[in-house]
């Protein structure tokens, strides 16, 4: 499919080109196994267009109407996924995208570079995350997330009950918490870089996650000198790059037995079981409108800089894994 071109939009923002292409050997135990940029993004990852398990007040368009509207396509040699800014109180929610990566995967090294994420507005909910069939029993990790005014990421895990890491700075002891797994184990980053307009203002970065069957973990580099250079390399050595911005390990859990068969996502939603919780807790959000809802349908403005545009999302696998690492399709 053609996606049209949205330069308009997003002028300004550099894009870091990894020329790596097919799959490469290294000598730091990662093999490249998946690159997805502007030459096959929108023929790997599938539009999500069914109502939002959030229950967020969106609208997620399918391939067609994405692309014929302007909600998706490729800018700046990047992929955009946007939001519709102009619609004043659309019944039905605002139009936004979800995509999810056809393949799979278990285990391995993800590394996004991100040259924009939707500001942080009122309403906004936008997430770059992974998930397994049957949630939450095949887990969640939720590598970038926020919403409203938050000015930093929130890193968190979602499983069924019985999940439980070593440290104790995260939300709730069990990642299944409460029960079902909607609030999960999560962290703050107290990073204001690492989200909305701070990451913008740097010209993004670089968010990597390592998955093994001892730990998980979450490293994010802004843009501004400080990406590894093995990354820009293609040969990724997560032993040189310090300390985590999030680390799960330790604990009762069994990290292979809580997550498996992760599809790739990024999505905008609005409201919903998170913004939409917790709008009146916010006085910055609250003053402005009674209710989230009211808010995001009336002011489709606000939302001209809530868009994704991601220059590349790479997919290494250990070197002489299995095919355990490698799992089929599954539908969201």
């Amino acid at each position: 499919m053609s996606f049209a071109k949205n330069l308009a939009r997003v002028s300004g923002v550099l894009s870091l080109a990894l020329a790596v292409r097919g799959q490469k050997y290294n000598t730091t135990g990662y093999t490249l196994q998946d690159a997805y940029d502007a030459s096959n993004f929108f023929e790997s990852f599938d539009f999500f267009s069914g109502p939002d398990p959030t229950s967020g007040f969106v609208q997620y368009a399918d391939a067609v109407t994405a692309n014929s509207t302007g909600l998706a396509g490729y800018a700046n040699n990047g992929i955009y996924l946007g939001v519709d800014y102009q619609t004043a109180n659309p019944s039905a929610g605002r139009a936004s995208v979800r995509l999810s990566s056809k393949k799979a995967y278990t285990h391995g090294l993800i590394i996004a570079d991100i040259a924009h994420q939707p500001d942080s507005v009122c309403g906004s909910w936008p997430a770059f995350w992974t998930f397994g069939p049957s949630w939450p029993h095949s887990g969640e990790i939720d590598i970038i997330e926020g919403v409203n005014k938050q000015t930093n990421s929130t890193i968190t895990l979602h499983t069924a009950p019985g999940c439980s890491f070593s440290q104790n700075s995260f939300s709730s002891a069990d990642c299944g918490s409460p029960g079902d797994g909607t609030q999960g184990c999560g962290a703050s980053t107290q990073d204001t870089q690492t989200f909305g307009a701070g990451f913008n203002a740097i010209g993004g970065g670089v968010y990597a996650l390592q998955w093994t069957s001892d730990a998980i973990k979450v490293f994010f580099f802004p843009r501004t000198g400080k990406i590894p250079a093995d990354i820009n390399a293609g040969n990724p050595n997560p032993s040189n790059w310090g300390r985590p911005t999030a680390s799960f390990s330790g604990g009762s859990c069994n990290i292979d037995a809580n997550f498996m068969n992760h599809n790739i996502v990024f999505d905008t939603t609005f409201c919903g079981q998170w913004a939409g919780k917790v709008w009146s807790e916010d006085p910055v959000c609250s003053a402005k409108a009674s209710t989230c809802q009211e808010y995001v349908a009336s002011n489709p403005a606000d939302f001209q800089n809530t868009y994704w545009l991601i220059n590349s999302v790479k997919v290494f696998s250990e070197a002489g894994a299995t095919k355990r690492g490698i799992a089929k399709r599954f539908d969201a």
